[in-house]
């Protein structure tokens, strides 16, 4: 069975065909085309709003939109085009300058250290006279809450850190 699929061209590398590529872009195309943009600011809430459809109904991996700067480019280049060129210079941009979001070492390493963590102190808990009411908690409600909470923490501490790096620069 291996041999046979070893034959089979890009098989389970979850490479889509050309033909699956352009029905997918001219699709994004025509929800992008229903919208009125007549200037700037609707062009930049329009490519948001398709990475906030990419994000929100693809399972998996998410996708970061492009800097201001990139598609402040794009603008400038689609709204010169000609009506027909502009679906090409917009699947252009897209294929291009989308790049997959990448999750930082900081976010995986709590995922990962936060559930033994969490079972470890809820067990030392558990023994703390005060703190006898964790014993009503179940394990399958408890830990999840505990590594969501660790990880909302995680990403919160890192974007203020990183916003106020960026505006004391």
């Amino acid at each position: 069975m291996g041999l046979m699929m070893s034959f089979m061209p890009f098989m389970g590398k979850g490479l889509p065909s050309a033909q699956m590529l352009n029905f997918a872009m001219g699709t994004v195309y025509s929800r992008f085309m229903e919208k009125d943009i007549t200037n700037f600011e609707d062009f930049h809430i329009a490519i948001l709003d398709i990475f906030n459809i990419f994000n929100e109904s693809l399972p998996g991996k998410h996708y970061d939109a492009p800097p201001r700067k990139e598609i402040e480019a794009c603008f400038a280049e689609w709204k010169a085009a000609e009506e027909s060129a502009k679906k090409k210079v917009f699947i252009e941009f897209m294929t291009t300058k989308v790049k997959p979001s990448k999750l930082d070492n900081t976010t995986m390493i709590t995922g990962l250290v936060t559930p033994p963590a969490a079972m470890a102190a809820k067990r030392a808990g558990e023994s703390v006279p005060q703190l006898r009411i964790i014993k009503s908690i179940p394990d399958v409600a408890f830990v999840p809450s505990a590594t969501v909470l660790a990880l909302v923490s995680v990403k919160l501490s890192r974007r203020l850190f990183v916003g106020h790096v960026a505006s004391t620069s």
